[in-house]
């Protein structure tokens, strides 16, 4: 279980409130890329939180309701897929997480952020590689961005549900390289993302036909 004596590093002379920050989506075909923001109480155990990729979804909701009870402020930032498309993965997460921060309303001495980039943060920002399974702050941050990430999607796949997104939340699997090649890109997906289409054309045309789709 994580512990603030990882935070706490961080913590001396006028540096007493931290935001961690993390984002979820980056390697999906389709869909935002979601960030959150999230302050906690200094010191408090929150029994589980761990980095979200290793937590069941339902280990996650539970989680995300104490986190989001529990917060001193927390938030949620997207960008878009056609920000996705137009700036890159990479800056588009950093603009999500830009965003979570600002809705957020915090106020904050400093940033932690997941990962080995800090980019257009106008307070002190530390980037830490890993960090969402060693920072309680981050790890709660990354359960409000999975957890809001994959209610978004599983919404999406009412209104696109050749695409199957309820299950792979837009990931690339088997199943969904042959959905988007047999109906076409929907227009929650990156365009940028979806050079498959051309390099796999002839395994996806014999596992359209193999299947009976053609």
């Amino acid at each position: 279980m994580l512990d603030f004596s990882f935070d706490d590093v961080y913590r001396h002379d006028g540096v007493s409130v931290i935001c961690g920050l993390d984002e979820a989506g980056r390697g999906p075909l389709a869909g935002p890329v979601v960030a959150g923001a999230c302050i906690l109480p200094q010191g408090i155990v929150i029994d589980g939180l761990d980095d979200s990729k290793k937590l069941s979804e339902k280990k996650r909701e539970k989680l995300y309701d104490i986190i989001t009870e529990s917060a001193l402020s927390w938030g949620v930032g997207i960008a878009t897929p056609e920000e996705i498309d137009n700036i890159n993965i990479l800056a588009a997460s950093m603009l999500a997480m830009r965003r979570a921060f600002e809705a957020s309303g915090a106020k904050a001495d400093l940033l932690l952020v997941d990962g080995n980039r800090t980019e257009g943060f106008t307070l002190p920002a530390q980037a830490i590689v890993g960090g969402d399974g060693k920072s309680p702050s981050i790890a709660a941050a990354s359960v409000i961005a999975k957890v809001t990430r994959d209610r978004m999607m599983t919404e999406l796949d009412k209104e696109y549900p050749e695409y199957g997104f309820a299950g792979h939340k837009g990931y690339p699997t088997k199943a969904h390289k042959l959905a988007v090649y047999l109906h076409g890109p929907s227009p929650c997906h990156r365009r940028s993302f979806l050079k498959f289409l051309e390099r796999d054309r002839e395994k996806l045309e014999a596992e359209a036909v193999r299947l009976g789709y053609k």
